[in-house]
């Protein structure tokens, strides 16, 4: 390779950006800020492992009234969050002149977005089963209980009824309870469709910009393999220089010595004769 042709490789426009050259630093506001996304997004994700944790809890001996408050804080709050960071990448998304390793963050965070999100709407659905298996075994529950009410004219009929009403009235609260149940469950079961819904449209966002932007990545990566291969053949190929170099200076050192003896003897042959 001549001195002409490094110089026109090195004229040549690079596809990665240089730290430090002030033209091609990052936007330090866009590192800030899909860092944050980045945190956030690691947040979330130890919120999915204890939703987890708690919605197999579900329909076991082990649930109880706390469970299922858990099951409910963890999803509205895991949920705004999903809503929150998928607002931030569709800003980090729309974000101006950015080069490649900034594309690159951008398809990451789609990535390790998209990969969360399908696993807490895995999530959803779980609950969602279970919560409408609870709340038809409370129906069942409610409708298996007698509660017509027998009509009685005489004073014989009168004793019986009052006896009868007793353990009725007992099994009211059992009803009530039964009732307020079902009612909290098909709260909840509302609550999770509505989440559902909003998290497929935002889901379906996120799908679209992942499918734009993984021919980009793919770009990239190739250009990372690509720019390691040409460094490991430019670092072979001054190596193998190098060596040349020092076996021409070897050699050259060589013949001027041989040339010195050669002139050496014929001045002393010149003198002596």
């Amino acid at each position: 390779m001549s001195f002409a042709d490094s110089s026109n490789l090195e004229s040549q426009p690079t596809t990665w950006r240089r730290g430090d050259d002030p033209e091609y630093a990052d936007d330090p506001d866009f590192q800030a800020y899909t860092t944050e996304l980045s945190d956030k997004l690691f947040t979330l994700t130890s919120s999915i492992t204890k939703l987890a944790n708690q919605i197999a809890l579900l329909g076991t001996r082990r649930e109880t009234e706390r469970v299922r408050e858990r099951v409910t804080e963890l999803l509205d709050t895991t949920g705004t969050g999903f809503k929150e960071i998928g607002e931030g990448l569709r800003k980090v998304n729309s974000w101006h002149d950015v080069g490649p390793s900034q594309k690159y963050t951008q398809g990451k965070l789609n990535q390790e977005f998209k990969a969360s999100l399908s696993e807490f709407q895995g999530l959803q659905r779980q609950a969602l089963e279970k919560q409408r298996a609870s709340a038809s075994a409370a129906k069942a529950a409610l409708d298996s209980d007698p509660s017509a009410e027998a009509s009685a004219t005489t004073d014989a009929g009168q004793q019986l009824l009052q006896q009868e009403q007793a353990p009725r009235l007992a099994n009211q609260d059992e009803v009530d309870f039964q009732e307020s149940l079902i009612i909290e469950r098909e709260s909840e079961i509302q609550n999770i469709e509505r989440s559902v819904g909003e998290l497929n449209e935002l889901f379906r966002d996120v799908a679209h910009m992942v499918h734009e932007q993984g021919g980009q990545l793919d770009l990239i990566d190739a250009n990372v393999v690509q720019t390691r291969d040409d460094t490991q053949n430019a670092d072979q190929q001054l190596r193998t220089a190098s060596r040349h170099q020092r076996s021409a200076r070897g050699k050259a050192c060589c013949l001027l010595v041989i040339l010195v003896v050669v002139v050496t003897v014929i001045v002393l042959a010149a003198v002596l004769g």
